[in-house]
């Protein structure tokens, strides 16, 4: 409508102290701003807009009360110098527009400024400004992006981009080594990556150490510098077949007949959308995302085991996954640090007050952390003893959707953390009157999610034995690891957890297991391959991804050199690809 504006949080001038916060968008529909201060407000977020118009608008702000009841994350808006009354994430009701007012704006520049009141988690997707009178359009749907778009005068098609030989989806630590290997051997490849930052797991936001087979081509990928960040970044960035898409969400494709055409991305703070056509693509996801957007067949949930005889599967198929984590920091301060009450983030945490289980530095995890007397376990209690200081034993999701709930499950993981301090600090205050958290990611550690379906589905049987296939390409190592939910009392833990490490020796992986069957020019390569979820569980780790990305790269090459598809480099240049994936890993 003339006269009627929409400011995205995300894309204000200066974010002050908030986050931006763009991993919810396919649930909730846009990048949001995150006040994530661990319990202390943080800095305002200010932006600058032109109003074209004086007059009386109604005002308009799209946010969420993320616990019910209780109101944790609040916050106030100012409009030229002019704080609202009314305070925002406070109707119970999830992402919703609600109504803040009327309010009497002078043309020109319009201040607008953004006032967290609690420092837990307040969160704005936009402001609405309407001197026509007309409500916002509700939800992330259809409707509701392309009402955005024409407000924010984008364009209502993608803008093409010139063409790639390979597209590679996904910058995690796979991603980024397989992109890294495609490009040095020639390939004209894009990386695009939901994440400001490379490396997924391993990055900066999150910080796992690389578990799994690696070899000189990972090692320098995943190497940090002093801040913590993985060298892969300013190597992909030297390359100039390399062209980096940060970002960047995919959301939809093109098809041409069973082979993908294109993939439709959107940036999360401009909310521009390209379309990159290559004529190959490797999901390094983890998600399947493209094999969801094409709509092809994917595995899902733990088999039972009548369904391929795996001694770690249960008797019956559960719909159940490995959940997400929240990954942290404590530290004792120069002087006492007060810790807000948390009545909402009790109802999750009780009375648990261990905090072991912290992320040390980036790329180290698992160590210790605060614990009080009541919850300290035996000095015999081997058992609890390590698994206190796992990170993965704070996890939680197993039985949600982790497409349309990962909002909920990080807030629920988050809810726990602040519980669990609350309870240290307060049941023992002399001895952590200093504590304070040193950091708290908004980013999860993610989980499992959906399974591509290749020409094979490698298994736990064939693991263990060590098949030799003939198209084998890489090899895995490491233990089978399975997280067994839930902790009878407090459900943001693991019950259990299984670390079978076999033999201890490598074993093989067959390219059958890393392309689709259903789409012709897909590969993928990390957790989401053809494999069981008990396969799965050890195939998992990062640097084992890395190598199905090195032989997808690899593969990109040699389908290029012959224009074939992935399946007919299997059937018909297999020694081919065998050789060039040795010469690659070179010395590793």
């Amino acid at each position: 409508m003339d006269g009627d504006l929409l400011i995205e949080a995300e894309a204000f001038d200066d974010h002050g102290g908030w986050t931006l916060d763009a991993q919810f968008v396919a649930e909730m529909g846009s990048p949001y701003l995150l006040a994530h201060g661990n319990g202390r407000p943080v800095d305002d977020a200010s932006t600058t807009v032109e109003l074209a118009e004086a007059g009386t608008y109604s005002v308009w702000v799209r946010s969420k009360d993320w616990v019910p009841e209780h109101h944790p994350g609040r916050f106030a808006l100012s409009l030229a110098g002019h704080r609202l009354d009314h305070e925002c994430g406070a109707n119970d009701r999830d992402w919703s527009w609600e109504s803040v007012g009327a309010i009497d704006l002078d043309a020109g520049p319009l201040e607008i400024r953004l006032h967290d009141l609690t420092g837990f988690g307040a969160r704005c997707d936009a402001i609405y400004l309407s001197r026509s009178g007309a409500e916002p359009v509700e939800g992330g749907g259809p409707d509701a992006m392309a009402w955005r778009r024409r407000l924010r005068g984008l364009p209502e098609e993608p803008e093409l981009q010139d063409p790639f030989d390979l597209v590679v989806v996904g910058g995690g630590v796979t991603g980024s080594v397989g992109a890294l290997v495609a490009a040095r051997l020639g390939l004209r490849v894009a990386v695009v990556q939901n994440r400001p930052v490379l490396g997924g797991n391993a990055s900066v936001e999150i910080g796992i150490g690389p578990r799994g087979e690696k070899g000189s081509v990972v090692a320098e990928a995943i190497a940090r510098n002093p801040e913590g960040e993985l060298q892969v970044g300013p190597l992909l960035e030297a390359d100039p077949n390399a062209t980096l898409f940060l970002h960047q969400q995919v959301f939809d494709l093109t098809m041409d007949g069973d082979a993908i055409a294109s993939i439709d991305a959107r940036h999360a703070v401009t909310g521009r959308e390209i379309r990159i056509p290559a004529g190959q693509f490797i999901d390094c996801t983890g998600t399947a995302i493209l094999g969801i957007l094409a709509g092809v067949p994917t595995m899902w949930g733990i088999e039972g085991a009548d369904e391929y005889g795996e001694s770690h599967a249960p008797p019956e198929r559960l719909d159940q996954h490995h959940g997400n984590t929240i990954f942290f920091r404590t530290r004792l301060a120069d002087e006492p640090v007060e810790f807000p009450e948390v009545p909402w983030a009790m109802e999750v945490a009780k009375d648990f007050a261990d905090l072991g289980g912290q992320a040390v530095e980036p790329g180290k995890d698992n160590g210790d952390g605060p614990v009080i007397e009541a919850f300290r376990p035996a000095e015999d209690d081997p058992f609890t003893n390590l698994t206190r200081r796992l990170t993965h034993y704070w996890e939680y999701g197993q039985w949600n959707d982790p497409y349309t709930e990962a909002e909920h499950i990080r807030d629920h993981l988050l809810r726990a953390i602040y519980g669990t301090m609350r309870n240290v600090k307060t049941a023992e205050p002399e001895a952590w009157a200093n504590l304070e958290f040193e950091w708290v990611s908004h980013v999860p550690g993610q989980g499992e999610f959906r399974r591509y379906i290749g020409d094979h589905v490698l298994t736990e049987n064939d693991i263990r034995d060590h098949v030799a296939f003939p198209d084998a390409v890489v090899q895995n190592s490491g233990a089978f690891c399975l997280h067994h939910p839930i902790d009878p009392t407090y459900d943001f833990r693991l019950k259990d957890w299984t670390w079978d490490t076999r033999d201890e020796e490598p074993f093989d992986i067959p390219f059958r297991c890393l392309y689709s069957a259903h789409v012709e020019n897909l590969m993928m390569a990390g957790k989401h391959i053809s494999v069981t979820h008990v396969a799965g569980s050890v195939c998992k780790f990062m640097g084992n991804g890395a190598q199905h990305a090195i032989a997808t790269a690899a593969a990109a090459s040699v389908a290029q050199r012959h224009g074939a598809t992935p399946r007919q480099v299997h059937d018909h240049h297999l020694v081919e690809l065998q050789e060039l994936v040795a010469e690659v890993r070179g010395a590793d």
